[in-house]
């Protein structure tokens, strides 16, 4: 759930007593891109993997980056989250993402990271609902409730799809499903919100280089099948799908609205 004690006053900066955001010198290795100094980011599932990566990108950036995640304590990650306000949250309850937007009151950039697939069980009925739950419904609830926030501003929402936006995973019907529906859900994003000064894109990541895939290096056989539908030939480096992100969210962008932009190395064209 989203803790009440990571409650944020408007007054003051994300961080502000719960460990202040890392400036771009603290932020070793990361390369700034974009300015977003004095931004207010939310990175949801920003503890790892593409999300994490993002969130250090805005942190190099200037911004204060907010992430969340659905372990009880950012130590209890991997990776070093002390440089932002972390929210433990359970996206796929109504109530929790309620909670989530009353605690984080100042938004200019909305970076809806968080999903999953059912697992195995995915075409039974009760996991399709979880998968749509959080691939769908979460992050046009977000948005409906961030959308205040970000009008003030002229904010984005880049919303984090998938290549089964545009590709057919047949084991995999509620994830494909609810990733090809979040690319309509953004298109009209975009059309509705373009009055109000915010815009929304998507970005569709293919096969990423994260903790999630490093099983495919030891398996040479399937690393070798998957690797000859990418004609770039590689996996993508989180970094990459994060400066795509940053594009987008950046006033380098600032024409751009109800877009996808896929990162897949070209896998997509075959």
């Amino acid at each position: 759930m989203c803790d009440g004690d990571h409650g944020i006053d408007p007054s003051l900066r994300w961080g502000d007593g719960v460990g202040e955001p890392a400036s771009p010198g603290q932020m070793s290795g990361e390369k700034a891109m974009g300015d977003f100094a004095g931004k207010y980011v939310l990175v949801t599932g920003g503890s790892r993997g593409i999300g994490y990566a993002t969130a250090r990108a805005f942190a190099a950036a200037g911004a204060m980056v907010a992430v969340t995640g659905t372990r009880a304590d950012p130590d209890d990650y991997e990776d070093d989250l002390s440089g932002f306000h972390y929210v433990p949250c359970d996206l796929s309850e109504p109530d929790r993402r309620a909670e989530l937007a009353a605690q984080l009151p100042l938004m200019d950039v909305l970076v809806n990271n968080a999903g999953g697939s059912g697992g195995a069980d995915e075409a039974e009925m009760a996991a399709f609902r979880r998968t749509f739950e959080l691939n769908l419904m979460a992050i046009h609830d977000l948005g409906e409730r961030f959308l205040p926030a970000l009008e003030k501003g002229g904010g984005a929402v880049v919303n984090v799809g998938s290549c089964a936006s545009f590709l057919s995973y047949p084991k995999a019907p509620a994830y494909t499903a609810s990733k090809t529906a979040l690319l309509g859900l953004t298109r009209a994003q975009g059309d509705a919100w373009a009055t109000r000064g915010v815009r929304s894109n998507m970005v569709a990541p293919g096969f990423i280089r994260t903790r999630m895939t490093a099983g495919l290096d030891e398996n040479e056989a399937l690393k070798a099948k998957l690797l000859r539908t990418i004609p770039m030939r590689r996996f993508a480096e989180p970094e990459e799908v994060a400066a795509v992100i940053l594009f987008l969210a950046s006033d380098a962008a600032s024409y751009i609205t109800g877009q996808s932009i896929i990162v897949d190395g070209g896998m997509v064209l075959h």
